[in-house]
């Protein structure tokens, strides 16, 4: 299945969606591509939305990330790689690994910079609906699942347009709900499966999550509660 934008996408994916209007429910986007398409999905739920920001950890000569770290130090090894071949890439590239790390976060904490995201612990006891752009593998939730690790969740929803069938697999062992509107069996990039591809800069997309977030705490007569990046 194609889509004409991320913005037609997420539209359809908030149809399926809107009988938690009424709950309190947050959108939790997994990628710039995803903040489009969960924009929409907050929209009609009036609910809030923030975004897990994730940078991925590569070894030299390796083709898929080692590991991904999130905007709060969480980090997560990549499990299409064995047991063993993980213990392997500890040992040798420990440090590597360590180093790596601190840049991430780092980098992570520059292109947030001034923006604040919705604290985390406002994700308590809401129905949580992870929404990415496109998934070609489960990894990206697993980062998620660590990040909310801490939290009780209600309910966990993944919400995406297009998803290979090992993301799939995925969802169904990670998610209480999967909405899904298209399974690819050979999945190619994400931007593919889009007539516009283009996404705003992550400076607007930032932007974007805090006017949604504006509008919902005056909407709810709630004073925000803004978290701030460390510098």
């Amino acid at each position: 299945m194609y889509f004409k934008s991320r913005v037609e996408a997420g539209q359809k994916l908030a149809q399926e969606l809107k009988n938690y209007q009424k709950e309190k429910t947050t959108i939790l986007a997994l990628s710039d591509g995803g903040v489009v398409v969960g924009a929409q999905i907050a929209a009609q739920l009036r609910c809030s939305i923030t975004m897990l920001l994730i940078e991925p950890i590569r070894l030299p000569g390796e083709p898929e990330p080692v590991a991904v770290i999130t905007q709060d130090g969480s980090f997560t090894y990549n499990h299409m790689y064995s047991t063993g071949q993980l213990e392997e890439f500890q040992a040798e590239y420990y440090h590597f690994i360590e180093q790596a790390k601190l840049d991430k976060l780092d980098e992570i904490h520059r292109l947030l910079g001034k923006g604040g995201l919705i604290r985390k612990d406002l994700l308590q006891d809401h129905n949580i609906i992870l929404v990415s752009d496109g998934l070609n593998s489960g990894f990206s939730l697993e980062a998620a699942m660590e990040y909310l690790k801490p939290l009780r969740v209600k309910r966990l929803i993944v919400a995406v347009p297009i998803a290979s069938v090992p993301a799939v697999d995925r969802m169904h062992l990670l998610a209480d709900e999967i909405h899904c509107l298209s399974v690819i069996e050979n999945y190619m990039e994400t931007d593919h499966y889009y007539e516009d591809n283009a996404t705003p800069s992550h400076e607007a997309i930032v932007g974007t999550i805090e006017n949604i977030v504006q509008n919902w705490h005056e909407a709810s007569g709630v004073k925000p509660a803004i978290s701030k990046p460390k510098a």
